[in-house]
């Protein structure tokens, strides 16, 4: 029966799987990529950096073309980037991070007080919760 259930449930993910709508993408090792979704048409990759060591540095990358094209005159808040399979959220708020470009996004970085990326738990608040800098670090190093 145990082992009925396993099959199960195995067929089931594969059909999940099977099924999804989401684009399939080739990822390179280390290379940021920006998602292009022009009107229309499937979604694209564009390379905006390589040799990053970790998805903060892409999120850094996405950030910075945010900001150029902000400052250009765009009105868009958002930028979609992949990295190594995941997807970058980046926007006012700060960076999410999801496995897919329509499914769930995790919060990975937050902006503080003046605007900078920190990691959510280095970042002091104030009363009210509101972000105010990035707090010290530990005493002792």
């Amino acid at each position: 029966m145990r082992a009925a259930v396993t099959l199960a449930a195995f067929a089931a993910a594969a059909l999940v799987g099977a099924c999804s709508q989401g684009p399939d993408f080739d990822f390179e090792p280390g290379v940021c990529y920006f998602v292009a979704r022009p009107e229309g048409e499937p979604p694209r990759l564009e390379v905006v950096a390589r040799d990053q060591a970790q998805i903060e540095f892409c999120a850094a990358r996405l950030e910075e073309m945010r900001l150029r094209f902000l400052r250009m005159g765009g009105s868009n808040q958002e930028i979609v980037g992949a990295y190594q399979g995941r997807f970058v959220f980046v926007d006012r708020e700060g960076v999410k991070i999801g496995q897919s470009l329509d499914g769930s996004r995790f919060f990975a970085m937050a902006r503080t007080g003046d605007g900078r990326l920190a990691i959510p738990g280095a970042i002091a608040r104030d009363d009210t919760g509101r972000p105010v800098a990035v707090a010290p670090a530990p005493e002792g190093r």
